[in-house]
């Protein structure tokens, strides 16, 4: 398979036939390398096939949802492709997630079976009770605790003697998964992606990035984002190529597993670029130069993007596009044209893009926006929110789906992306919902008030900050409150600035104006967690 075989505009197409045509012509043939264990396509259909009939053993049927709340291994690639055998929708859910957090994804999804490492077992037990749906708890590792009201069974009970596909049908607009946004306004929304939607953004990410049967990819982004699943995997599986799967990103292991694997193409999340641009120089990263020829990032900054070329040898170095999780990508690089600084790319045969002003005027070139999208191909996007169809009519004004960006194109039809139109924030690659994590923090006995909001961050991303109010007499800590919040979120969410005020910024109707939070920033009371010298580990 190579670059051509990939490029068919309006082509509808499902993950398992991607899977179907890969093994055919590629069958013994190297694909996912995990530490060192190599897969074959055939190992994965196989393998995937025995999960699929031991989930239908459990019941699973088309159309139903299967929760996974599973590390980057070789198991939440076997599932992924066993529960779309089915026709059934999987549902990755952040592994970082627990408590509040982990309770509303998992009741909204109403799935009967959820699939967990055995350390994360304990988070679902502990809100089982909140789960209507759930009945059966398949866990990787040891055995968790049985005081639940689940029915547990090891992974390894429900992989089948049966190694061929079950006879299911499954169609192109078919749902392949649910993927939660960070809940910008409201609890976070399980995005509908058809298998045809993670088809086209796999086929856009091998176009854009120049992939062919000797591309191999290394990623260590996480297989609960579409990034890893359609933009690596499947995106390799379509042009025949291999991909290395990692299981959490670090510095410090980077090039060895470039070496390794003797990967030329590279998935990374902006905040990586620096990190990695300011580690020490060793023999492993000298012996490696010029051996990515692709690497793509955002942001991704136009002086990081020297920097990385110079440092290690890398001809091609791109933001990729620009899109969301309910549409991808709605502009895109072209692979082997540089775009110009600060850009992601222009305008694709996918969608039809525009920029609007509050009228839904649309602006002229080098005018910011709000970016609404339609598109030119059938179920190339969400077929809108899980059981919200209010919340999809929202972003649907005047039949365009409007992103909450804001965003300009320049004369050369350049897209620039400006700011986030929306209270949501970004850290570390992950979107964080601000109002789950003030339902989080209002939860605490100390807290009257609070407002969680974003401020820059060295890494180009985002910082969290707690803003709050305490009640009236009560004694609370900066670092207090932080120890605490250790426990209540995701390490990704735990906040790095607080500050206590005596009240917040507010509009005449009462609503607080975050805005005014974000522009005054870090302020000389505000606490830093890094400054402290408080260490966060993930977990």
């Amino acid at each position: 398979m190579n670059q051509a075989n990939v490029s068919g505009l309006g082509e509808q197409d499902t993950v398992c036939a991607v899977l179907q045509r890969a093994v055919s012509a590629n069958g013994s043939k190297p694909f996912i390398d995990l530490l060192g264990e190599i897969f074959t396509y055939a190992d994965l259909d196989r393998e995937s096939s025995r999960l699929a009939h031991g989930l239908r053993g459990l019941g699973v049927e088309h159309g139903q949802t299967v929760v996974t709340i599973v590390d980057n291994n070789i198991d939440a690639v076997f599932l992924w492709f066993a529960i779309n055998k089915l026709g059934a929708v999987s549902v990755p859910v952040n592994t970082a997630y627990k408590g509040e957090f982990l309770r509303h994804q998992l009741a909204d999804a109403g799935a009967r079976v959820i699939i967990t490492e055995s350390d994360y077992a304990e988070r679902v037990q502990a809100i089982a009770s909140g789960l209507s749906e759930a009945t059966t708890l398949v866990y990787r590792g040891e055995r968790p605790p049985t005081d639940s009201q689940l029915k547990l069974l090891h992974i390894d009970q429900i992989r089948a003697e049966e190694t061929h596909a079950p006879d299911v049908q499954v169609l192109p607009t078919d749902l392949a998964m649910l993927i939660y946004t960070g809940g910008t306004t409201g609890p976070s929304k399980g995005c509908m992606v058809s298998h045809n939607y993670a088809c086209s953004l796999a086929r856009q990410a091998a176009i854009a990035n120049g992939r062919n049967a000797d591309t191999i990819n290394w990623t260590p982004l996480p297989l609960f984002h579409m990034n890893a699943t359609s933009t690596s995997v499947l995106a390799q599986m379509m042009v025949g190529g291999r991909v290395a799967v990692y299981p959490r990103f670090s510095v410090s292991n980077f090039w060895a597993e470039i070496e390794r694997t003797g990967a030329n193409d590279v998935n990374l999340l902006g905040s990586m670029v620096p990190l990695l641009l300011n580690a020490p120089e060793t023999e492993v990263m000298k012996r490696c130069y010029g051996q990515i020829r692709h690497v793509g990032a955002a942001p991704f900054p136009a002086e990081l993007q020297a920097a990385w070329k110079e440092r290690f040898g890398t001809p091609s170095t791109v933001v990729p596009g620009y899109g969301l999780t309910e549409a991808s990508l709605l502009t895109s690089a072209v692979f082997g044209e540089p775009s110009p600084p600060g850009s992601s790319g222009k305008r694709n045969p996918w969608f039809d893009v525009r920029i609007v002003d509050d009228n839904e005027v649309e602006q002229p070139a080098g005018v910011s926006g709000e970016v609404i999208v339609r598109p030119r191909q059938p179920h190339v996007m969400f077929e809108g929110y899980w059981n919200r169809p209010a919340d999809t009519l929202k972003v649907m004004g005047n039949l365009w789906f409007h992103t909450g960006d804001i965003g300009k194109f320049d004369e050369e039809g350049y897209f620039y992306f400006v700011d986030r139109k929306k209270d949501y924030l970004r850290r570390r690659g992950e979107n964080i919902s601000s109002y789950e994590m003030e339902t989080s923090f209002r939860a605490h006995a100390a807290i009257e008030d609070v407002a969680v909001h974003a401020v820059p961050s060295e890494f180009t991303e985002d910082e969290v900050k707690v803003t709050a109010i305490l009640k009236p007499g009560v004694q609370l800590s900066e670092e207090e409150l932080c120890i605490w919040a250790i426990d209540q979120l995701p390490y990704f969410a735990v906040p790095r600035f607080i500050e206590f005020r005596q009240e917040l910024p507010r509009n005449p109707v009462g609503r607080v104006l975050k805005y005014e939070l974000r522009d005054q920033g870090v302020t000389a009371a505000t606490w830093d967690r890094e400054a402290s010298g408080m260490v966060l580990k993930k977990r």
